[in-house]
């Protein structure tokens, strides 16, 4: 079914187009939740209330070519786990920058693309609850440190100091990686 047709079935509440709709993008979307949530329980849940909320949000999307229904998807997913992370409060389940390495360490880009991408989504997904959050959403949601603050409520400065972190527990993640499976 064409994607705007899904979407006008999807808005009139269509189930077989709400079927095809999850069957398409499910998977996308845990790997979505999974990002944020670190747990695979957790991003189902999030999954299923998020496909809920596009069932009853049709009405606020608006068509603007290809692409933009699974766009729109993937905003609608990240805002529920953004709630669902802060209703639980992770980023002040965070160490304090004190407890940080003194000097930045990245991840080389030749040794990222060295190891297989599920390996470095795992890697993702272990980081503790703040790091990551904050990791996704300045890395592949491309938010600015101040952006990430107002979503979270926190300081700008608490979200540069979990981005250095999490890029630190990441360089350290690859090298083992790379050590233990002789790259």
């Amino acid at each position: 079914m064409e994607e705007q047709q899904l979407v006008e079935l999807c808005r009139q509440g269509n189930n077989r187009a709400r079927k095809e709709l999850y069957e398409q993008f499910a998977s996308r979307m845990l790997n979505i939740c999974l990002r944020y949530s670190g747990d695979r329980d957790t991003a189902q849940d999030l999954l299923h209330d998020g496909f809920l909320k596009i069932y009853h949000s049709f009405d606020k999307f608006t068509w603007r070519g290809e692409g933009s229904l699974r766009a729109w998807m993937e905003r609608v997913m990240v805002n529920i786990a953004l709630q669902f992370l802060r209703k639980n409060d992770v980023m002040n389940q965070s160490s304090a920058l004190e407890d940080s390495p003194e000097i930045a360490e990245e991840p080389n880009p030749e040794d990222i693309e060295l190891i297989p991408q599920a390996v470095l989504m795992q890697f993702i997904e272990e980081l503790p609850s703040g790091y990551r959050t904050v990791f996704n959403l300045y890395t592949f949601e491309e938010k600015s440190h101040k952006e990430i603050a107002e979503f979270l409520n926190i300081n700008e400065k608490s979200s540069a100091s979990q981005l250095f972190r999490a890029k630190s527990t990441l360089a350290k993640r690859i090298k083992e990686w790379l050590k233990t499976n002789d790259k």
